[in-house]
């Protein structure tokens, strides 16, 4: 590293060693052995999200210990800290559900602060559960200096009577349990074997989907998104995201030279592509807050109209991430994507180089003897599968998953309950029934507050057989294991008097994925009535963080940001 580089970055640190007032900085530096030759050196923040909550997590740690190694032999003086995890799939159906958004700018704040407190030179975050990785980048794009993003790898599919097995698996057996379609030795088999280790979630869910998007949006190494967690290569891959961050450092290369609004469309054109998470529209909305990139829902619909589904994955799909990564992981896609037109392959990566020298020896076409990736022109779906619906529903936009469906659309009779907890009872007695329309509100990031998922309802209604059969629309969020005829993030939520605040059980509502409607069929003089004689109900929280978090939380049709 030249010397005026080095002026440079110390400059930015509170370890130079210029004057005697920095000596009280250089005495606690030492405390955690620094040398007088490290203060020359840039100092670089590795933050993970070490936690034995959720196989997600545990084994974070050993990878930033790889990372630590990997910036030493570079010239680096690595800080680690600690930042939170909620799972998902742990809390999902309970009361703890509504802390794992919240948990998303909670980390993003954690990083930002003890980034911008230490003066850090650059920054490597490794996650793994949902919310650690939009809310890594989130703190990213606001520190914008050099970093790279770290994904903890995905978990290894369970097996039982020769189908693969995911942790959605089990939330499907509930459902097929109550109807009576499987026994209760199977359904104890399925829940012990679903997860045989660390890792993320194994289908294209919430975790898989936004790794897959880092990789595209240029923040992660080629290949790392769909790595098994417990494989050696995720590892060196660890290793690699050090020495490349180093390189980063040294050449003044930000995030903001990287997250610009055609990586950000990079970005939504791959996660159509391998059919991912409706939250990663929310996720991403809100990391190009950070950046300072005009991102919005109307640019995920233009995406969608262009891009086919050509990858078959879980949920709806057959295959997990590591099948996808063992026929060429997300650069393959990309390979094939770029081919096609539908990539900027001029974006900078974290690698130093664009996306089409990424990919240059990338092949772009599907490996031959395998199906988890399809031909271009013979995708699974014409069209990607997040569709942006709008209507006096959903004046500021809702987002449906619309994948496995043989249709996408239904007319019929509201069931309207004001908790996902009466819901899910509802479904499990059998209160629910085919054609019906099921709204849950109240859920959103002010009303709920913390936009809970309804992975369990969902999952229920799946399981019982219906769905084909039964619509569901919400102010809350899905699950990226959800799948069926769902609408989630309807704008504006409940909690702030939308129109899914003025459904009366009975009301006709059709959900429309073909035209992109989400219409309630009352007339405006019964809506306007109904408006006036409506009244927030009392918040569910008024101290802590849920309260806090309700007070500055915006709408979902915005990435709900709470700055």
């Amino acid at each position: 590293m030249t010397d005026t580089k080095t002026k440079q970055l110390n400059r930015n640190s509170r370890a130079v060693t210029q004057g005697d007032e920095r000596a009280p900085n250089r005495a606690m530096l030492r405390a955690v052995g620094f040398t007088d030759e490290d203060f020359q050196k840039p100092i670089i923040g590795v933050a993970h999200a070490q936690s034995n909550i959720t196989p997600c997590n545990n084994g974070l740690g050993a990878l930033a210990d790889h990372i630590i190694d990997a910036v030493r032999s570079e010239g680096g003086m690595p800080q680690v800290f600690g930042t939170i995890t909620v799972s998902d799939g742990i809390s999902m159906g309970t009361e703890g559900m509504k802390c794992s958004l919240v948990s998303r700018e909670v980390i993003a704040d954690s990083i930002e602060t003890v980034c911008r407190g230490q003066s850090h030179d650059g920054v490597l975050v490794v996650g793994g559960c949902d919310k650690n990785m939009p809310g890594a980048m989130i703190a990213m794009a606001r520190l914008d200096i050099p970093a790279v993003f770290v994904y903890g790898g995905t978990i290894k599919a369970g097996h039982h009577d020769g189908q693969d097995l995911t942790i959605v698996s089990v939330f499907e057996a509930v459902g097929s349990y109550s109807a009576g379609k499987i026994d209760r030795e199977t359904f104890e088999a399925i829940e012990r074997k679903a997860c045989p280790g660390n890792g993320s979630c194994g289908g294209m869910y919430t975790a898989n989907t936004m790794s897959s998007a880092f990789e595209a949006l240029g923040m992660s190494l080629p290949f790392s998104s769909t790595m098994a967690a417990e494989d050696l290569e995720k590892a060196e891959s660890a290793a690699a995201s050090g020495r490349a961050l180093m390189r980063l450092v040294e050449d003044d290369v930000r995030p903001s030279r990287i997250l610009t609004k055609e990586a950000f469309e990079n970005a939504i054109t791959v996660i159509m592509a391998v059919g991912g998470s409706t939250n990663a529209v929310l996720h991403l909305m809100a990391i190009a807050h950070a950046a300072k990139v005009d991102l919005s829902l109307d640019d995920f619909e233009r995406i969608r109209e262009r891009t086919p589904v050509f990858c078959d994955l879980k949920p709806s799909g057959r295959y997990v991430a590591t099948d996808l990564h063992r026929v060429g992981g997300i650069p393959r896609v990309m390979k094939m994507l770029l081919r096609a037109g539908l990539l900027h392959g001029d974006c900078l990566t974290v690698t130093g180089r664009t996306v089409a020298q990424n990919l240059a020896d990338v092949p772009d076409v599907p490996e031959e003897g395998q199906d988890v990736i399809r031909p271009f022109e013979t995708p699974v779906y014409e069209q990607g599968h997040l569709a942006v619906l709008r209507g006096n529903l959903a004046p500021e936009g809702s987002v449906a998953k619309i994948s496995g469906l043989r249709s996408i659309k239904i007319t019929g009779p509201a069931r309207v309950f004001d908790s996902e907890e009466a819901c899910m009872d509802a479904i499990m007695h059998d209160r629910v029934t085919a054609g019906d329309v099921v709204v849950i509100r109240y859920e959103g990031p002010r009303g709920g507050p913390g936009m809970r998922e309804m992975l369990s309802p969902t999952s229920a209604i799946i399981g019982k057989g219906l769905g084909d059969a039964v619509g569901l629309i919400t102010d809350g969020r899905f699950s990226g294991g959800t799948y069926g005829l769902v609408v989630g993030h309807v704008a504006p939520e409940a909690y702030v008097g939308g129109p899914i605040a003025l459904v009366h059980e009975g009301d006709t509502i059709t959900l429309d994925a073909e035209t992109c409607e989400l219409t309630l069929h009352v007339s405006e003089d019964e809506l306007a009535a109904r408006r006036a004689a409506w009244t927030p109900p009392a918040p569910r929280y008024t101290r802590g963080v849920l309260s806090k978090y309700a007070k500055l939380v915006g709408s979902a049709a915005k990435g709900a940001v709470t700055d």
